[in-house]
């Protein structure tokens, strides 16, 4: 089997992952990393045995497909020169700065047949997975993603940085249209919303209840749901889940119901080698990504929806 041949543009603290995981996949060959910084670029190619770049433009020629890990405010210019070029594009989260970007890069993918996922690792979360199997009429969703102030740099607020996951986690259990959202965020360390509480009306009726902080002294990844019958935990991090279940009580029908559950089986593996190597599938059998150009535009649009409802109380 011919490997495919994949660039990483943008080596940083996310970055360097993508360049270390194609450097593993038994079917892929890491061609080579671009970022704006050479030396760094230098170094990662050095650790993963590839060649390093400072445009990512010198890739054009080289790759079959290519992950950008650039800034947000760069994703549209870099994935359009990438798609117009006929190179199948893994972009990470957010999906671009607008709603109009995103459309402008699902149109040239669509026109050119190319291969476009959207980087919503959570999606690729073993235990999110198993959380979706078992979702059927969802009624109540809570979810809380805390974290210190991170290290690296934050060109976008915590609803486009964190929340963003959450979001899009929800939108694939529910598969309704959100009727109404309600949100209240403020600025506490950057110059952006560092700590934000979204509720989500959706017309089948569930309600998301959505708490993101990039300030908190704890990190914490995790979601509970709510259906007839059956209540949902799940921890992101641990990629645990526990589940319970109202069953009849056999000895007394009319009696109390009966609770059954508890820790649910789980096979365990890095979310984003998962996610990598389903990118690397669909380019190899030209099958539609999990998280594709759409999905990635649709948790966009609602994150801004959210952005636009803090913007309107004015509590920044």
């Amino acid at each position: 089997m011919e490997k495919i041949k994949v660039g990483v543009v943008g080596v940083g603290y996310l970055g360097q992952h993508h360049a270390r995981i194609y450097s593993e996949l038994k079917d892929v060959e890491l061609v080579g990393v671009v970022d704006t910084d050479i030396d760094r670029a230098k170094e990662i190619a050095k650790k993963f045995k590839t060649q390093a770049f400072s445009s990512h433009k010198e890739l054009i020629g080289k790759v079959k497909a290519v992950s950008i890990v650039a800034p947000t405010s760069l994703h549209h210019a870099i994935a359009k020169d990438f798609l117009e070029a006929g190179i199948d594009v893994m972009l990470e989260k957010p999906i671009t700065v607008t709603v109009e970007e995103a459309d402008d890069l699902i149109a040239v993918a669509d026109r050119n047949s190319l291969i476009f996922q959207v980087g919503h690792l959570e999606r690729f979360n073993s235990a999110v997975m198993k959380m979706v199997e078992m979702t059927t009429t969802p009624k109540f969703i809570e979810c809380n993603r805390l974290s210190p102030f991170p290290d690296r740099s934050t060109d976008v607020d915590v609803v486009l940085d964190l929340m963003i996951h959450d979001i899009d986690i929800i939108l694939s259990l529910v598969q309704s249209p959100v009727k109404s959202i309600s949100a209240v965020g403020i600025a506490v360390i950057s110059q952006n919303v560092d700590i934000a509480n979204a509720r989500m009306e959706f017309e089948s009726g569930c309600v998301a209840n959505i708490t993101s902080s990039r300030i908190s002294l704890k990190k914490e990844r995790k979601i509970r749901l709510f259906q007839p019958d059956t209540y949902i935990s799940l921890n992101y991090q641990d990629q645990e889940i526990y589940a319970y279940h109202r069953i009849p009580n056999k000895k007394d029908p009319e009696g109390k119901p009966d609770i059954t559950g508890g820790k649910v089986k789980v096979v365990k593996e890095e979310p984003l080698k998962a996610e990598l190597a389903a990118f690397a599938a669909s380019v190899r059998d030209r099958s539609r990504p999990l998280v594709s150009g759409r999905e990635g535009r649709e948790a966009l649009e609602v994150a801004m929806r959210v952005q636009k409802e803090i913007q309107s109380r004015s509590v920044i």
